[in-house]
């Protein structure tokens, strides 16, 4: 399981270390695509096929469907991990996210989330809703 957070800076050239804690999870190789919320999205490979097995099933005839697919699936690149534990985050998933120099990398279940420093942080100190009121809520999803 991916968990965790952790801070990294990243280099001009756009290339970032990946956590050594998410690197035995996720694998020499991964992809990197457009997450929600303004940040990115990790998967590790056997991830991946889960999620295009799931939005093969997503209906067609379904604007919202197809709009999902596009968006997810046109930023999507496959990763691997240099000699020395990076990454290069191409300019556009760079500008989807908002990053800039500082990154924060988030651990959660079967993905990891990398989000800008200052987009985290406003993030998590202005959520509409509070923690408790959305824990409230889990037993609706049987949590």
């Amino acid at each position: 399981m991916l968990m965790g957070q952790y801070e990294h800076t990243i280099d001009a050239k756009g290339r970032v270390i990946i956590p050594a804690k998410f690197r035995g999870e996720l694998g020499d190789r991964f992809v990197l695509t457009k997450g929600l919320d303004n940040c990115l999205f990790v998967y590790s490979l056997e991830e991946w096929k889960n999620i295009e097995a799931k939005l093969k099933t997503l209906p067609l005839t379904k604007k919202d469907a197809r709009a999902f697919t596009r968006f997810f699936l046109a930023g999507a690149v496959e990763c691997e991990i240099d000699k020395q534990g990076r990454i290069l985050i191409p300019a556009n998933l760079r500008e989807h996210a908002k990053i800039e120099k500082d990154v924060i990398f988030i651990g959660v279940s079967t993905r990891v989330e990398i989000w800008s420093k200052e987009v985290w942080e406003e993030y998590s100190n202005n959520t509409d809703v509070s923690f408790e009121e959305i824990a409230e809520h889990l037993d609706e999803l049987n949590i």
